[in-house]
């Protein structure tokens, strides 16, 4: 038995879709029949071997699909066949004994797998991963729709849940993106007062239909004094990839306020001691989360009515959809 899936064959080179053998699950692994792969910017780390991972490989780290078929050892009191279940960015496999593990840090365990880089993804239409990598997808989500919260979603929904700020207090959403547009409904659904935060002015309108109360362009002269005219700001999470934007969004802080970095900065930044001591702040990094964070993720927005804005590709055009990944409005989506 055969399947289609989108491969990058060979380093720099460009997905082509073949045919493959449907792979059959390992013990302690469970298969997916994939009906809706996120593409993420990260796939392009698989393009280029950023992290490792052997060619050919088949990329996709938002997947979802029901459950075809069990591997030796995963009970039907786990998971069902024909069960909706999700694979997120983290890939499973944690070891349950390390220091992380203990800590229960699953996602920084270095026996972890991230799925899409260390085993073949959801770019195709059956794929296999370990049963601590699966998310119970709740009933009534739609696949295509939903998909970005595997990853996406679960970085900005699980960074922000853990800084212990209190609603209702002020929070920032810098860049209006896959992650920024889900990280401006997360904030607003949970209570706070959000500033969103991009260059120019053309996604105001946009972020006030997602629920941000405040839009400042950070394109302008004083955009600090701005922020800091509407009130404090207790945190702000940091969802477009430019390190030059670090020293003015720091300065825009409130006392006691956190910089959250959820997006990789193709180089380093610079950051002012005096401004983080003298205001007590602080500069965070934040890397996703488990498979139980994601469950909560789907729990909430799902209760909140959280939803991705998406764009359906046919796994065809899964070139189209990695290549396009910068004009988004606001996450391509594979259908398969």
């Amino acid at each position: 038995m055969s399947m289609k899936a989108a491969v990058f064959k060979e380093k720099n080179g460009k997905l082509e879709v073949v045919q493959m053998p449907i792979p059959e699950p390992k013990k302690g692994w469970i298969r997916i029949k994939v009906e809706a792969c996120g593409v993420c910017h990260s796939d392009y780390f698989v393009k280029y071997g950023a992290m490792g991972n052997p060619f050919p490989r088949v990329p996709g780290h938002e997947v979802i699909g029901k459950v075809d078929k069990l591997g030796e050892g995963v009970t039907n009191e786990e998971f069902k066949i024909g069960e909706m279940v999700g694979v997120g960015w983290f890939g499973g496999n944690h070891c349950g004994k390390c220091g992380d593990c203990k800590e229960n840090e699953w996602v920084h365990c270095k026996e972890s797998y991230v799925c899409g880089i260390h085993y073949d993804g959801g770019y195709a239409e059956y794929m296999t991963a370990p049963a601590d990598s699966i998310v119970v997808i709740p009933d009534c989500m739609d696949p295509v729709e939903s998909a970005p919260l595997l990853c996406a979603g679960v970085t900005v929904f699980n960074s922000f849940r853990n800084q212990n700020i209190k609603a209702p207090a002020l929070v920032g959403v810098q860049g209006i993106g896959g992650l920024g547009h889900l990280a401006i409904q997360f904030c607003k659904k949970m209570g706070f007062e959000v500033i969103a935060l991009s260059s120019g002015n053309s996604k105001e309108q946009l972020t006030k239909q997602l629920g941000a109360h405040h839009y400042v362009d950070t394109s302008k002269d004083g955009y600090i004094d701005k922020i800091k005219s509407i009130g404090s700001v207790k945190c702000i999470l940091v969802t477009a990839p430019y390190a030059s934007a670090v020293p003015g969004l720091l300065e825009s802080l409130g006392t006691n306020g956190k910089l959250v970095i959820l997006a990789a900065f193709k180089e380093p930044f610079n950051a002012s001691s005096l401004t983080m001591i003298g205001g007590s702040k602080s500069i965070i990094g934040w890397a996703s989360g488990d498979s139980r964070d994601t469950a909560d993720t789907f729990n909430f927005a799902r209760n909140n009515q959280v939803k991705p804005m998406v764009k359906a590709f046919s796994l065809e055009q899964a070139n189209e959809a990695l290549d396009g990944i910068n004009d988004a409005r606001f996450r391509n989506v594979l259908k398969m």
